[in-house]
């Protein structure tokens, strides 16, 4: 897969990726009953056929109706598949279609698509169509709904999700604790890609930042352990004041899906498979606020946003910022943990050629990592192409997470791209790694 930003797409290319898109989706649901797909596993995510059909709708709204326009404003994706006039929690009560509609709907639009891709001008300056744009964000829409999927099915009850293995992961990683070290100046972060980055990743700008450390790896669930053991949960003196409420409210005691086991140690469910907590992995599945209470207790903090970009892409030795921290090659197995086959988060630091100029590892792939930064818009941003995406969501009610899971497809990851979430949620495939001031 190649979504690489600013590379032509020719026809050809597109049908193959979205082909590919495609089959990725239909491997993830085949093994579902019809009533798996229908019921709403949990009021946080929708009904996975809900899904399906928005994924559907979503590409006949831009591929079909607005390819050459400047998009469909917050009219375009109407009906039972606008997300925001359907929120999620609702979505069980709509009219759902059963499997065999909605894979045809799914079907009849790819179709339609490709039937009209050889008369498009991929050539044309349009905003849409410039350097592909509508394309690969109608791919990322798909592959950011593999990922919201593969959630709602680790949120699952009941029969367990069979989960389809096609690659193995790495048996050992490096479990180094140590932090590195971040010189204070001025760097320049964002993007001004507009071929594959969304509006809020724009544009590039500068900013100065004070000398900083940030962990090496993300905080493992050995160290998270630590956290727990110590009264991590119990002590409020390590949690902001609407973290403790909200800690207190839900009653809890460790990361989401960890469970005590009979010889008072930890297990943890991963998808369809239990096993003891691994040490050696990072821990995932906390919120924001967990993640800030564990950095108090460890005496240092969560870095901002722009701290992670800086330790992911910035590259001394030519002065610059990488597309990704290893380099400008796109994702793959070798360099990090992405792409949902595995299943599951691979060891820190197991993939030592996905290392940043600076010394991070797991930067890309494994967990998203949470940050302090609200989600804002950049100086400077513009909207495009629609409010919905991006700018209805900035603000201090979210934060911002960087750098994508295992569940992440790795078109839809990069140095430079922001996911954002209610401080609360702990169905994200979510750990962090922690900064201090130096």
């Amino acid at each position: 897969m190649d979504l690489h930003a600013g590379r032509a797409l020719s026809s050809h290319r597109i049908s193959e990726l979205l082909h590919e898109a495609r089959s990725r989706t239909l491997l993830l649901v085949a093994s579902l009953s019809d009533d798996d797909l229908r019921r709403q596993h949990s009021p946080l995510m929708s009904p996975i056929i809900w899904d399906l059909g928005h994924i559907a709708h979503f590409e006949e709204v831009w591929l079909l109706e607005n390819i050459e326009g400047e998009g469909p404003g917050s009219e375009g994706l109407r009906g039972m598949y606008d997300p925001f006039r359907n929120p999620r929690a609702s979505r069980v009560g709509l009219d759902l279609p059963g499997r065999r509609e909605a894979f045809g709907y799914m079907a009849e639009t790819r179709r339609a698509v490709l039937g009209t891709l050889e008369a498009v001008d991929l050539s044309s300056s349009a905003p849409l169509l410039r350097d592909g744009f509508v394309f690969r964000m109608v791919l990322q829409h798909e592959y950011q709904h593999g990922e919201t999927i593969l959630q709602t099915l680790q949120l699952k009850q009941g029969e367990p999700f069979a989960a389809p293995r096609a690659v193995g992961l790495p048996a050992l990683g490096v479990v180094d604790e140590r932090m590195v070290q971040v010189p204070g100046g001025r760097y320049e972060v964002g993007s001004d890609d507009r071929s594959a980055a969304y509006d809020n990743e724009r544009p590039r700008h500068a900013i100065e930042l004070g000398a900083f450390e940030i962990d090496v790896t993300p905080v493992t669930n050995r160290a998270y352990l630590e956290f727990v053991d110590d009264g991590g949960y119990s002590r409020e003196e390590f949690w902001d004041p609407v973290g403790w409420a909200w800690c207190r409210e839900e009653g809890l005691e460790a990361p989401a899906y960890w469970a005590r086991s009979p010889d008072g140690g930890w297990s943890t469910r991963v998808m369809d498979r239990v096993r003891a907590v691994d040490p050696s992995r990072p821990v995932c599945h906390v919120g924001y606020w967990e993640a800030d209470a564990f950095a108090r207790w460890a005496g240092k903090r969560l870095p901002t946003e722009q701290e992670w970009e800086v330790a992911a892409l910035w590259d001394p030795a030519t002065g610059s910022m990488r597309s990704y921290p290893w380099g400008e090659a796109p994702p793959t197995s070798l360099v990090a943990n992405v792409d949902q086959l595995a299943f599951d988060t691979s060891p820190v630091g197991a993939h030592p050629a996905g290392t940043s100029a600076l010394g991070c590892t797991d930067m890309i792939g494994n967990v998203w990592e949470w940050t302090s930064s609200p989600f804002v818009g950049y100086p400077g941003y513009q909207t495009f192409p629609y409010p919905e995406y991006s700018e209805v969501f900035f603000g201090d009610e979210y934060r911002v997470l960087r750098g994508g899971s295992w569940a992440s497809r790795s078109g839809a990851v990069r140095g430079t791209f922001r996911n954002w979430d209610y401080p609360i949620r702990r169905q994200i495939f979510s750990g962090f790694r922690c900064a201090r001031d130096t």
